[in-house]
């Protein structure tokens, strides 16, 4: 199994990756080449180890979208970071890339959410439609080019497919997103979405520690070099 995987940082208790876009997060019926199932046979290799190696999954990123993500190597600190994710202390912030100039600079979005399980699409619905759940993030917009907008993106809930159906229902879907975009993407078109930063406490030192990744020098993120240049990529603002 090829080593497609980069190690942003190691430990004892956790171990921190940059996933690859269009790599599954954990295995599914398809059989194909996971995050997960890879790390763990890194993992078994590099230390010699004799049987089954634990990796907790503490969360996960859609099919298309690579970026940094945080994995346990013990159950214990699997619990505590899970932990940290249900009390909102542990942050993911994105880069997405959308059509058009949205009409604020800066702003919130919020919307109720269904996720369909037999076609894994999510809708927006009304706040008293069964099983809608509330979905909530804040954006900035730091540059537009060529029609579209270069976005950073927190989210406050971690609804399935959230920053793509959102931006959607406003109008502004991700570059190459056909499944909530097919009438502005061609066909082919990468997902413009990437976790490029996560915070959180670890599990056993109590250090908070912040993590980032940025995506590959390619379409649609090359339109928008001149900003990274003049930015600088550790300067994106907090929210």
């Amino acid at each position: 199994m090829p080593d497609k995987v980069r190690f942003l940082y190691e430990d004892n208790h956790l171990l921190v990756v940059e996933k690859p876009v269009n790599m599954l997060s954990q295995g599914d019926i398809t059989g194909e080449p996971d995050l997960l199932s890879i790390v763990k046979a890194i993992l078994k290799r590099k230390y010699n180890k004799p049987g089954n190696v634990f990796l907790g999954l503490v969360h996960r990123l859609d099919r298309p979208t690579g970026g940094v993500m945080v994995l346990a190597k013990t159950s214990k600190a699997a619990a505590r970071l899970s932990a940290q994710i249900r009390e909102g202390t542990f942050t993911k912030q994105y880069l997405a890339v959308v059509h058009g100039r949205l009409p604020q600079a800066e702003g919130t979005l919020r919307h109720y959410l269904v996720k369909d399980r037999k076609t894994n699409l999510v809708a927006v619905a009304g706040k008293d439609q069964p099983k809608a759940k509330a979905a909530s993030l804040s954006y900035r917009v730091l540059a537009v080019a060529a029609g579209l907008s270069l976005v950073q993106v927190q989210l406050h809930t971690g609804r399935s497919h959230q920053i793509r159906v959102q931006f959607a229902a406003c109008g502004h879907p991700l570059y190459g997103d056909r499944r909530y975009g097919k009438a502005v993407n061609r066909p082919g078109r990468q997902l413009a979405l990437w976790a490029y930063k996560i915070a959180f406490t670890h599990p056993v030192s109590q250090k908070r520690l912040i993590f980032t990744s940025f995506p590959a020098h390619v379409q649609p993120w090359l339109k928008f070099a001149s900003y990274f240049q003049q930015t600088g990529k550790e300067k994106i603002k907090e929210f």
